[in-house]
């Protein structure tokens, strides 16, 4: 892949909010940290809250102490100088007139908007009309874009209207995760799985995100969107899309995301059937999570909604590969536990040459992708138990495990926040993992008609306690393909 020049200045749009505070800010911090932001790079927050430079670096610098990796004086040193911040309304030409003597001298901005994306229509035309969209500038978009198929292209399109393709950066978090980059590793650096990575040898696949927090004060978002458009239409179908994709000719961007659309277009269209037999939507009631009372979402919103805080459906692939093997999805909040993980099912063995006990034992191999709370990758295989005993051998399940935690352990090791990742690809100009264009429309296309079969059933949320896991429809929705949830 060619290298492409890399970024001068980071404008930040959103620069007070959540998402730059926790996340984006401290990236760039800790990328400094270990040497890769380019010498001269500048950082220009801003966002529509009055505030001096002394006083947005004072609360990066709080923001950085209160973390558990701390604050090192000589990087801070180094970072600081980097840190500007500008007061503006970024939806005008007029407003945006404040950032032109911040961003002199810089030839290849890239622009991050973290905000919300109802408004990047009107700040892209305004970047535009200011002169601020230069040829060798890049934009960053975070999730959702759009609400459905409809909205999404109505978003790309205005974005399209001023940035080329290969300057558009839509970002999807979860891609930035090791463990996720890893699937990609151990699928395509080892001859050992991708043999029998097909409906041959694999019985069924499970991706679970599962979160215990409430909506809280995010209801006004979340009440729009639900858990189907929240998670599933991106987090849950990129990872679906990198367990099905057939192997790409090389790592370049587009070889890597064609792969990964034939997958969203293999996507067995949703019927009003499918919907009733092969999904289930819920929203937690008043429960206990972690020790403690949890408000249900009706409370927590302050009226009754039809919103989706729970979904689980069965998801088949129309293709050679995995023609018969049923993807279980589900992502719900208020569960039990935090937890983001793929579960590759292998078929047991056709014959079991075991008598007894020990064939009793006998169970398929299993491959556990875990995502957070903990990074590990652990297989289990069938092992013979230590010691004698009367009546035949007698077998156990034993993983191997590929933490990451533990193997990279020591001085210095810590856990990088995903955007890292991220945004040193944007600042280099790799496009490798972020999310093209057609990819989107076509997740909409598929989630959008999930959503039609739902309101074609009339299907109301199933209640469930928080604290649970989910409706007792999830559970039926996977017994009775006679299958069980891995938990």
């Amino acid at each position: 892949m060619a290298e492409a020049p890399r970024a001068d200045l980071l404008v930040l749009f959103g620069g007070t909010g959540d998402l730059a505070r926790r996340m984006l800010l401290p990236s760039l911090y800790f990328l400094d940290a270990d040497g890769f932001l380019p010498d001269g790079f500048r950082i220009v927050a801003t966002a529509r809250a009055e505030m001096t430079r002394e006083a947005f670096v004072e609360m990066v610098q709080a923001d950085l102490k209160a973390r558990a990796e701390g604050v090192d004086e000589a990087v801070w040193k180094r970072f600081c100088a980097r840190l500007d911040y500008v007061a503006a309304d970024a939806t005008t030409v007029e407003g945006l007139a404040a950032l032109k003597p911040h961003m002199a001298g810089a030839a290849r901005p890239m622009f991050y908007l973290a905000i919300s994306p109802s408004l990047y229509a009107r700040v892209c035309a305004a970047l535009a009309a200011a002169g601020f969209a230069v040829d060798a500038s890049r934009i960053v978009l975070e999730k959702p874009i759009g609400r459905d198929l409809e909205s999404s292209r109505a978003i790309n399109a205005a974005v399209g209207a001023v940035f080329d393709e290969d300057r558009i950066f839509r970002i999807d978090h979860y891609l930035g995760k090791e463990t996720v980059q890893n699937l990609i590793a151990l699928r395509f650096a080892n001859t050992l799985f991708e043999p029998l990575w097909n409906n041959l040898t694999i019985d069924h696949v499970q991706i679970t995100v599962a979160e215990t927090e409430g909506v809280g004060e995010r209801w006004p978002y979340y009440d729009e969107y639900g858990a189907l458009r929240d998670m599933l239409q991106n987090h849950m179908l990129q990872l679906l899309c990198l367990v099905a994709m057939e192997p790409p000719s090389d790592m370049e961007p587009d070889s890597v995301r064609n792969e990964k659309v034939k997958v969203l277009r293999s996507l067995r269209h949703f019927t009003r059937a499918d919907a009733q037999n092969a999904s289930i939507r819920g929203q937690y009631t008043e429960g206990v999570v972690g020790g403690r009372a949890a408000p249900a979402y009706a409370k927590e919103r302050g009226q009754p909604s039809d919103t989706e805080t729970f979904a689980a459906l069965r998801v088949d692939i129309d293709n050679w590969r995995w023609a018969g093997v049923p993807f279980f999805l589900r992502t719900g909040k208020r569960l039990p536990e935090r937890r983001t993980s793929i579960v590759i099912q292998f078929k047991p063995v056709p014959h079991s040459i075991f008598d007894g006990q020990a064939s009793e034992d006998l169970i398929a191999n299993r491959l556990v992708i875990d995502l957070q709370p903990d990074e590990d990758i652990e297989l289990l295989l069938m092992n013979k138990a230590p010691g004698i005993t009367q009546g035949g051998m007698r077998l156990q399940s034993l993983p191997l495990s590929l933490s990451l935690l533990r193997a990279y352990e020591g001085p210095g090791a810590r856990r990088r926040i995903a955007y890292e990742r991220l945004l040193l690809d944007v600042i280099s100009g790799n496009s490798t993992l972020f999310v093209r264009r057609d990819e989107v429309e076509a997740a909409w296309r598929w989630v959008d008609g999930v959503a039609d079969a739902w309101r074609e059933a009339g299907m109301a949320p199933k209640p469930y306690a928080a604290g649970s896991w989910g409706p007792a429809g999830a559970f039926a929705l996977i017994e009775r393909a006679a299958r069980a949830w891995y938990d």
